[in-house]
């Protein structure tokens, strides 16, 4: 175990060793627009523009993949539904704020023309650069590109916390396992980050610009993950039972033993009061439980993740899906069970909701929050289910009401030392309490007492 953790960091920090290109020598400026810059870096890095179309990062698509129902498919935000703000249609300008991109402002994007990359975003050193909230990726008209593009380096945890732990709208909102916290966490917080120096493209860097990771393409596709043996052994323990729990048991579900451990994270939001004139109020951590935009919210934190069983796919919600309305509908319904054998017993966050659905089409809405005629602006969820379900090219029936959902999350983030980690009787109890449900897991009880797949 231990030369593996040094082989790891010997080859993280010499990468860091390598002198970066000063592109004060290269850069001069003055650019009239972010895509000159782009230009700029193409001089030199020519066909990085190709390798990034490809990209999910770019494309908000995962891999080809057959579903279910046996179509070919690709998943990604462009076209899943969740239970924040909905969905990407209809909302471009605002969702793509985010996007590795300039002006994805409307379904017209032209995914092909490579000056709207955006390199800043990613390669920044000065901690300046930021993009308008509302403006389609386009950068704010007081950062200095010159400044910034004269910066660049290697992508640092701080470059991907701008969009990847802000997931949302703040820090810790979606994931929970990523917030503002990991930019400079302890040891304690996380192991990997905090103890060893890693950042995300430690873990994440793929060759060509694709990155590695459990996004929803990912996991809708059951590709591109990344698992903890890549560094560490297949039997990491000392403790020959320890390591028998890996056939059936995900590593993080020891190693992570609570998530949003110091930043509160999100856990429900109800579309269905929004609207409404009450006062806003602020909970425990000092966070907003009603806004009159989006509704009630409710936040958690040092959360205990759920459990269950995963392969690794999911089955995602599509446009125009049928619904039954007495039901929660699964917005991602995990795949995996106790006899399935590439399935282990895996950490999640919840986000459980209510939102918007077609009472006579049975299924659910997509909603224009943001601009001109959105929700945001009108309060009318009448004209905002009309212009957004044109979007997605359904048809709205002009009867609306509200659904609960819910949308598992993986928990791979915020690893704890090691003597930090589940003791054997947080899950095996003498009462049969612990932390797992073995029964809804499909046990008869404690694999311990009654057998069963765990080891």
């Amino acid at each position: 175990m231990q030369g593996v953790y040094l082989t790891i960091i010997a080859f993280f920090f010499g990468l860091q060793a390598f002198a970066q290109q000063d592109h004060s020598e290269l850069i001069e400026g003055p650019f009239q627009s972010p895509q000159e810059v782009t230009e700029t870096c193409l001089m030199c890095h020519e066909g990085i523009d190709q390798d990034i179309m490809k990209t999910r990062h770019w494309n908000w698509l995962g891999e080809d993949f057959v579903d279910k129902d046996g179509n070919n498919r690709k998943v990604g935000k462009q076209n899943i539904i969740n239970n924040y703000c909905i969905a990407v249609s209809s909302n471009w300008p605002r969702c793509t704020s985010c996007h590795i991109g300039y002006g994805w402002r409307d379904n017209t994007f032209d995914f092909k023309d490579g000056r709207n990359i955006d390199c800043l975003i990613c390669h920044d050193q000065t901690g300046t650069y930021k993009k308008v909230p509302t403006g389609a990726g386009m950068p704010d008209p007081v950062v200095d590109l010159v400044k910034v593009a004269q910066s660049v380096g290697k992508t640092t945890t701080e470059n991907c916390s701008v969009c990847h732990f802000n997931g949302g709208g703040g820090t810790g909102v979606k994931h929970g396992d990523m917030d503002e916290s990991l930019i400079h966490p302890t040891r304690e917080l996380d192991v990997h980050i905090g103890g060893l120096g890693f950042t995300c493209s430690t873990c994440h860097a793929g060759e060509n610009h694709k990155i590695h990771g459990a996004s929803h393409g990912s996991m809708a596709s059951g590709q591109n993950h990344i698992s903890c043996i890549e560094c560490h052994d297949a039997k990491p323990h000392e403790n020959k039972k320890l390591n028998d729990h890996l056939d059936a048991v995900a590593c993080e579900t020891c190693h992570i033993p609570t998530f949003a451990r110091e930043e509160p994270t999100k856990t429900w939001w109800d579309w269905s009061t929004a609207g409404q004139d009450k006062s806003e109020a602020s909970d425990e951590y000092g966070q907003t439980v009603y806004n009159k935009n989006k509704g009630d919210f409710e936040w958690s934190k040092n959360v205990v993740p759920e459990y269950r069983w995963y392969n690794g796919q999911a089955d995602y919600y599509q446009f125009g899906e049928v619904i039954e309305p007495n039901n929660v509908v699964g917005l991602n319904v995990l795949n995996g069970n106790i006899n399935d054998p590439k399935a282990k017993i895996t950490p999640f966050k919840v986000m459980r909701g209510k939102q918007i659905y077609d009472e006579e089409n049975s299924y659910l809405i997509v909603p224009k929050l943001f601009g001109e005629d959105g929700y945001w602006k009108t309060y009318d969820w009448d004209l905002a289910s009309k212009i957004g379900m044109e979007s997605v090219n359904l048809p709205y029936s002009g009867k609306y009401a509200f659904i609960e959902t819910e949308m598992f999350w993986p928990i791979n983030h915020m690893v704890a030392p090691a003597e930090e980690a589940l003791k054997c009787t947080t899950c095996h109890t003498e009462n049969g309490k612990g932390r797992l449900d073995w029964q809804a897991l499909g046990y008869k009880g404690d694999p311990l007492k009654t057998g069963g797949r765990l080891k």
